[in-house]
């Protein structure tokens, strides 16, 4: 370990897999059709380096087979590199998969005592926390059924609370927050925040990109067994959104064989770092930020009234109706509000080919840099067009209240 203030060091690491074609299963096979045995080397990992910081959360994101998850299985020792080296520090608990480690004919009670020993607690440790991982399950009717019985949502919360309850310095979960209920899901994020907060670190693979950017500092998108982007959660993850829907329409293209046009170039209102998706059938022609003057304006107090003025063009109108929107993020990616015209109205709006939309509100944001994103979208939900980044601005005040947003206050006193 080359920093003390690290958990985590990858250096350079490779991974190959050998994969067979016509593999002979018998010694008769083998013997009759040795050429059989064909094989590739394939290389899922080509030479990744990062670092975790102790107390930080990461996120690894990217397309099915980009290496991912091979790469968490590296970081738990499951799979060991080709080249390259992994370094950490302090004792790790994982959430590869659903119910790693559990004997199916065991009660959810003995599976609990061998998998937290799995993870290096010592019989007398377990008994301390033997109840307070019992509870957070929910299994107490169940926990001395064969988790053979268990369903999959079962299997989760057992799994999950023994891992989170062996008071790990490094925490790797694969996707598990993708099973269970909404409420115990909700419990789960509740947890990480609690012990991330207690100096854990954390990593996780997802395909749920709003569950990194609730929990993580950092993203890693790797892509054809290299990082190709790092940096805030929410940037990271509109550039890869952009990139996956550039590769849809490519197919889509092959497979109609017929030209699908691509996204439009970023115009001059948008910011240089901005991102485009959508099917352009109905295009933002402009975006403004103003005063109740109607004037541009792009440095604003806290608790001035904000007009957002937007200009479209759609090109076959007829019977289009559509849903326009908007989101503010802080420069950080901390979502900070988000709502459209179904939210606030109830209802969609009939496109026309050549339209403006007003949206004004009262900013209660306190001081830093923002972005604006902004979409339109169909009943059924496709993206028409949809901005993100579109244009920044800064919050300034007088006053020296802290936080994300001001809550008028009155204060009394006797």
């Amino acid at each position: 370990m080359t920093n003390p203030e690290n958990a985590i060091e990858v250096k350079n690491v490779r991974k190959k897999f050998r994969i067979f074609y016509d593999k002979s299963n018998d010694l008769k096979d083998r013997i009759l059709f040795r050429n059989r045995n064909h094989y590739e080397d394939r290389w899922v990992l080509n030479g990744i380096s990062f670092s975790v910081k102790k107390g930080e959360a990461i996120g690894l994101i990217g397309h099915n087979g980009c290496g991912k998850s091979t790469t968490l299985k590296l970081l738990t020792k499951i799979l060991y590199p080709d080249e390259g080296s992994i370094a950490m520090q302090g004792r790790v608990s994982s959430l590869i998969e659903l119910g790693a480690g559990f004997h199916p004919d065991m009660t959810g009670r003995e599976n609990i005592y061998t998998n937290a020993s799995i993870f290096g607690l010592t019989r007398k440790e377990i008994q301390k926390r033997i109840e307070e991982i019992i509870e957070f399950s929910e299994l107490e009717e169940f926990i001395d059924n064969p988790v053979r019985t268990y369903s999959s949502g079962m299997y989760m919360r057992l799994a999950f609370s023994v891992a989170i309850n062996v008071d790990a310095n490094i925490l790797l979960i694969d996707e598990i927050l993708a099973v269970g209920d909404a409420n115990f899901q909700k419990k789960c994020f509740d947890k990480l925040r609690e012990i991330k907060s207690r100096g854990t670190t954390i990593v996780i693979v997802s395909h749920a990109l709003g569950q990194i950017e609730q929990i993580c500092e950092t993203s890693y998108w790797i892509e054809n067994g290299l990082i190709r982007e790092s940096g805030i959660p929410k940037i990271v993850h509109d550039h890869y959104l952009k990139h996956m829907e550039d590769k849809r329409t490519e197919q889509l293209e092959k497979q109609h064989e017929q030209p699908v046009l691509p996204a439009p170039e970023l115009p001059g209102f948008c910011e240089k770092t901005a991102v485009r998706m959508g099917t352009q059938q109905v295009i933002f022609t402009n975006a403004e930020l103003r005063n109740l003057n109607n004037q541009k304006q792009y440095i604003f107090d806290t608790e001035q009234e904000i007009k957002i003025f937007l200009q479209y063009h759609a090109e076959h109108p007829v019977n289009l109706k559509g849903n326009f929107g908007y989101g503010i993020f802080r420069e950080d990616g901390l979502h900070c509000y988000g709502t459209n015209i179904l939210i606030e109205t109830g209802d969609y709006i009939p496109i026309q080919e050549n339209g403006e939309i007003e949206i004004t509100f009262r900013n209660f944001l306190l001081p830093a840099r923002y972005f604006l994103d902004i979409a339109v979208h169909s009943h059924d939900g496709i993206i028409y067009d949809d901005i993100r980044q579109v244009l920044s601005f800064v919050i300034s005040s007088k006053k020296q209240d802290i936080g994300v947003c001001r809550l008028p206050s009155e204060f009394s006193w006797r």
